[in-house]
């Protein structure tokens, strides 16, 4: 999985018949010192997120192991809704209460 921050939405009124029901947030990667980098992805959301939040996604094949991707072309899905990153020396990385 990867770390991003959740940057834009996108619409589609018309798509595979697949993808109906799913919604498409516009996410920008992070670095290990929470920068944005300049990569961006296009992902399903699979837990209800919204712009400015930070989540995990996974991309590839286990994109689609979600109730709501299975069997559904979709290459990138957020998996998770971060609310906070502390790492082994004791440094809070990201506090999203503090956001």
């Amino acid at each position: 999985m990867k770390l991003a921050k959740v940057v834009g939405t996108v619409v589609s009124t018309r798509k595979d018949e697949k993808l109906e029901g799913l919604k498409f947030f516009v996410l920008q990667d992070l670095g290990p010192k929470m920068e944005l980098k300049e990569s961006i992805v296009i992902a399903a959301d699979s837990v209800g997120c919204g712009v400015g939040e930070v989540v995990l996604y996974a991309s590839g094949s286990s994109a689609r192991q979600t109730t709501q991707t299975n069997n559904r072309p979709c290459d990138a899905t957020v998996m998770a809704i971060i609310d906070a990153i502390d790492l082994v020396d004791g440094t809070r990385l990201y506090d999203k209460a503090a956001e």
